[in-house]
Parts: C-alpha cells; sequence; structure tokens
C-alpha cells in the first residue's frame, strides 16, 4: 500500500489518477502548534476534504477515497518509517521580562520595496509593526512603545549588524537575435552596465538561464537556449568571475515571459536571465 502522512498548514490537494497508483492511504497530522491544515484528496471525480486531525483517506483496489478516522496509535503502527524519518519539531524559545533589558525592532522594506509583519509583546502589550521603518522600543522592562525611525537613524543605530548584511541579490536580463546567440544592440549596451556593477561585488555567485522564442523545434531551442547561457557564462569569466562561481542552464521555450503560440517569434522570449547573489 502506497502511505501519504501530510502535516501542514494551509491547503493540498492530491491528484491521484486511476492507472498511477495502487493502494492508498492520506492521513491528516495536526502541526506542532496544534494547528490542523486541509487536504483535498480526488480519485475517479470522488472529492474527500480531510480538516480534523488525524483523518484519514483510505483508497483500496482503484476504489474512490473512503474516510476514516485514525487513532494516533493507528498512525504510529502503520507510518512508523516515515515518522522516524521526521525532522524533531522545534521547540518553542521563550523570554520573561527579567530575561531581557532594553530592547529595539525595526521592520525594514525588502529590495523590492516590499514590507512584511513583526509583532512585539512583552507584559501582556502587543505592539504589530507593518510599515517601512516602524519600530518598537522597550526600554527597563517597559511595555512595548511605538515610534518611527529615519533611514538615517537606523544606519546609526545598527551600523555594525547592516554592514555584516550581504549584498542583496540583482537580476538582470539580455536579449538575443533571433536564432542566433548574438546580442541585441540595446542589449550589448546594456550587458556592459552589467559588467561594471559585477566588478563592484568582489566575487558573486551568478546563474545564468538562457530562453528563446517558439520558433523552431523544441530540440532546436534547447540547444539555443544553452548557447544563449554559455555565450553569457563565456563573458562573465572574461571579467575574472571563475568558471566555478557561473552556472549556466538552458530552459529552450518553456518559460516564456510573454506566452505566444508555436512558430511565433517574440524578442522579449529571447532572453538569458542572469542573477547575481
Amino acid at each position: 500500500m502506497g502511505a501519504v502522512i501530510v502535516a501542514l498548514v494551509g491547503t493540498l490537494m492530491v491528484l491521484l489518477a486511476p492507472d498511477q497508483v495502487g493502494d492508498e492511504l492520506v492521513v491528516l497530522l495536526p502541526g506542532a502548534d496544534g494547528h490542523v491544515g486541509t487536504v483535498v484528496v480526488e480519485r475517479r471525480g470522488e472529492r474527500m476534504v480531510l480538516n480534523q486531525a488525524y483523518a484519514a483517506s483510505r483508497i483500496v483496489g482503484g476504489s474512490p477515497p473512503q474516510g476514516e478516522r485514525m487513532s494516533a496509535a493507528e498512525i504510529r503502527s502503520e507510518f512508523v518509517i516515515a515518522l522516524d524519518a521526521l525532522p524533531e519539531q522545534p521547540k518553542p524559545f521563550l523570554v520573561t521580562p527579567d530575561q531581557l533589558g532594553d530592547e529595539l525592532v525595526v521592520v525594514l522594506p525588502g529590495a523590492d520595496g516590499h514590507v512584511g509583519t513583526v509583532v512585539v509583546e512583552r507584559r501582556g502589550e502587543r505592539m504589530v509593526l507593518n510599515q517601512a521603518y516602524a519600530a518598537s522600543r522597550i526600554v527597563g522592562g517597559s511595555p512595548p512603545q511605538g515610534e518611527r525611525m529615519s533611514a538615517a537613524e537606523i544606519r546609526s543605530e545598527f551600523a555594525i549588524a547592516l554592514g555584516a548584511l550581504p549584498e542583496q541579490p540583482k537580476s538582470f536580463l539580455v536579449y538575443f537575435l533571433e536564432g542566433t546567440d548574438e546580442f541585441t544592440a540595446e542589449s550589448r549596451i546594456e550587458f556592459a552596465k552589467i559588467l561594471a556593477e559585477l566588478r563592484e561585488r568582489g566575487a558573486p555567485d551568478v546563474v545564468v538561464t538562457g530562453h528563446t522564442d517558439r520558433v523552431g523545434s523544441t530540440q532546436f531551442n534547447d540547444r539555443l537556449s544553452l548557447q544563449r547561457a554559455e555565450r553569457v557564462r563565456g563573458e562573465l569569466a572574461k571579467l575574472g568571475i571563475p568558471e566555478t562561481r557561473i552556472q549556466a542552464a538552458g530552459r529552450g521555450e518553456r518559460e516564456p515571459l510573454v506566452l505566444t503560440d508555436d512558430g511565433i517569434s517574440e524578442p522579449r522570449n529571447r532572453r538569458v536571465e542572469i542573477n547575481v547573489h
């Protein structure tokens, strides 16, 4: 019997084609915090939703999924090998008020401008930080106090930490003439700017991925996309970046920026993506 054991937050759909599986058992486990997600099992047009801890779906002999509920002992017996292979659950780290001194928490925007959310809680007081440069300051064991810091204040306050951060990864695109690994005129100019920026990054790790439009056969485009990636890899190596730090791959016509029908020439799909870490 095939066996699937699932512990998750969110929703997962399991689609089982009749000719792909034999007997199957899917069981939903709660997370370490007790949260239970949702699993949807579908076969032969029959759908079963599992959204309670230890709920199970069993398929026998190609039949539609049948629901049941398993005990913890039954699950340990059925999935002993899978359970033994699971990583140890992380243990929560709790800090009491008398263990902390003064604290300052600041939310910085990501490289793309996106801002996440931080929740600071102490002595029963909770503060949600969800704007760029929003801060929570705790002094002498008091509840968190909100403020907003300027970029200059943050650079001064966190100079050592910011100096230790790695450079943000960057991505570039260069484009090619149809059916060749020759840069377009605009991309030759852009590529010179890219090389100049990479010189300032020391010894970066670089991934270059070649792509094509849908003119030509799949085999031809696979070869051409790799040729384009290798062309960029060679130019980067001339700059002095060790070839061992440059990964090159070709994806052919599989990942277009612009969806087109087969045989359509699309300049924006004839590209190489350069990702610098």
